[in-house]
């Protein structure tokens, strides 16, 4: 039985995770979905002349869904299921401006994920992203473990990056680290910030640190104001994918992803931004790391943020 994922919403987000997901040639069949009648079929269409070109075997099938579920059953039998469906955030808004219009669009499609996909692991990309990723869980009814969201790998990406061009650094020789909510609460972890294996403390001052933590927490903000239109992809996208692939080959990698939380760091009973130990069956392990007594609290502080808002979806 070949592997099998499905990316719901062909929006930038979705088609760039598909496309990544097909290249990586690891997949028998990516399915993408979406309501706008034919964009998927179009894009499969498109993605499948690639092959060829791009030398990948991988078969990408597009299928239009209706408001009611019409054609979900397509995603029968995946082993992963992305979603990104939902609207982008507009210059000026935040991703909790989006709540109560992703709310019913994301309860919505996990229902019909738990009906046709009983056994995936689901990967949440949809805004506000903490607050999705409760939603998804609650509405499949899936195990939490199953259930998990998409921030921490492209936080700790543009994180990277900022240190990389501040330092004229390779990309490869920065290694760092953030937890926390996608958001406001977003906490960085400098602690665990090394470039070349030396700590960033010793290469940068603390005040130039401070302001990449900022530029990273608003991160997504600063190209939605760029764009004008729409939200980042390539980089959301990219970090979706590889969560998606170590999911399907039960790799075991560690990643900072959007987990269920019980115990760890003192903190119990929220999803929260965490490195995470990802496998055939989702989260196989939440992995606790040493952090400062005030990254400690920064993350508890960005649990209870996280804690009241999540309460408020399960209504949603």
């Amino acid at each position: 039985m070949g592997k099998k994922v499905t990316v719901v919403g062909a929006g930038f987000y979705g088609s760039t995770t598909a496309q990544r997901l097909a290249e990586y040639d690891v997949f028998d069949t990516v399915v993408l979905t979406d309501i706008i009648e034919g964009k998927p079929e179009g894009l499969a269409l498109d993605l499948n002349q690639s092959r060829p070109i791009e030398g990948f075997e991988t078969k990408v099938i597009g299928q239009t869904t209706g408001r009611n579920g019409e054609g979900y059953e397509v995603i029968e039998g995946s082993d992963v299921v992305v979603i990104t469906a939902g609207l982008p955030r507009k210059p000026g808004m935040s991703r909790m401006d989006l709540l109560g219009v992703n709310a019913k669009i994301v309860r919505q499609v996990a229902e019909n994920v738990a009906k046709y996909a009983p056994n995936a692991v689901v990967i949440v990309v949809s805004n506000p992203l903490d607050e999705m990723t409760a939603l998804a869980q609650i509405a499949t009814g899936f195990p939490k473990n199953r259930v998990l969201g998409q921030a921490g790998m492209l936080d700790t990406a543009r994180f990277s990056h900022f240190v990389a061009e501040a330092l004229a650094v390779p990309v490869a020789s920065v290694k760092t680290l953030t937890l926390g909510s996608h958001g406001d609460t977003m906490v960085p972890v400098p602690s665990r910030c090394t470039v070349h294996g030396k700590p960033l403390s010793e290469l940068l001052p603390a005040d130039k640190i401070e302001e990449l933590v900022v530029r990273t927490r608003n991160g997504g903000a600063e190209v939605v104001a760029l764009l004008k239109t729409g939200s980042a992809y390539f980089a959301p996208s990219a970090a979706a994918a590889r969560m998606a692939r170590a999911v399907a080959e039960d790799s075991g990698a560690v990643m900072p992803v959007c987990a269920w939380v019980d115990g760890q760091y003192g903190i119990s009973g929220v999803y929260l931004g965490v490195e995470a130990k990802l496998g055939a069956t989702g989260v196989t392990e939440v992995v606790a790391t040493d952090l400062t007594d005030a990254e400690l609290a920064s993350l508890k502080e960005a649990a209870e943020a996280v804690r009241a808002k999540q309460a408020d979806v399960a209504s949603m």
